[in-house]
């Protein structure tokens, strides 16, 4: 585990072409690389791939980053890593409709269309799959084909004319972009501790156990516990 100084030489390094430093600096976020990562799965992307975007990501903010920010690096690098994989869900992540589907899709339309002009109104399903010869399985599913899903990146306009926002702005969600990345560096953090001072914090924040019932767990005193959580604490501070 790097020290923030450490941190900061080898990603001066990095910037700089040293592909050593440079994988220093991914070693030493492999934990975070992860924490984020889990946060994606069950989304129709391989692991691998969602580590390789994250690999893309922390390049790209050690490539940027600037220390008069003033913060430090996982805290700047989070949500360039997390940017990285939601563009690509969003730009490649979409759905592929077959040839096929595709084909029958066309053939419905212009018989829907030619349909409805004769007798003012639309076929059912059963009257599509008895005049085009297609199962009403296959007729669903290429209709649906054809619906065009919207994206949360679809610019809409409000009632003063501003077309700055998406659709995604619209939809609430309980919790904030600002809160996810305090989650998911705290998570880190608490991975890189040494199995005991894990086992406290784990069992002091987590599951609200008391000093004293965790001093009687560990078979150390009160006061020993509660010095070992004020200096995770104090350097928990100092990395965030």
């Amino acid at each position: 585990m790097l020290s923030s100084e450490e941190t900061l030489l080898y990603v001066s390094k990095a910037k700089n072409g040293d592909k050593d430093a440079q994988a220093k600096v991914l070693e030493s976020n492999v934990l975070l690389l992860k924490s984020i990562i889990k946060r994606f799965k069950g989304k129709g992307v391989e692991y691998d791939d969602l580590y390789q975007l994250a690999c893309i990501g922390l390049l790209k903010a050690i490539k940027n980053f600037d220390e008069s920010f003033g913060v430090v690096f996982s805290t700047y690098a989070v949500p360039m890593i997390i940017g990285e994989i939601k563009r690509f869900l969003r730009d490649d992540g979409v759905i592929k409709v077959s040839r096929i589907i595709k084909s029958q899709a066309y053939a419905i339309g212009k018989y829907v269309e030619s349909y409805s002009m004769q007798k003012g109104e639309a076929p059912s399903i059963e009257q599509i799959s008895l005049a085009l010869s297609i199962d009403k399985e296959d007729v669903v599913i290429a209709l649906d084909s054809t619906k065009v899903p919207l994206s949360l990146q679809e610019p809409i306009d409000d009632k003063d004319g501003d077309t700055s926002s998406v659709l995604g702005d619209k939809i609430p969600s309980d919790e904030r972009e600002e809160d996810l990345v305090d989650k998911i560096l705290l998570k880190s953090m608490i991975e890189k501790l040494p199995p005991r001072e894990k086992k406290i914090i784990i069992m002091r924040y987590y599951r609200d156990n008391t000093q004293s019932e965790i001093a009687k767990e560990l078979g150390v005193s009160q006061v020993q516990v509660s010095r070992i959580e004020n200096k995770i604490i104090n350097q928990f501070k100092m990395q965030i």
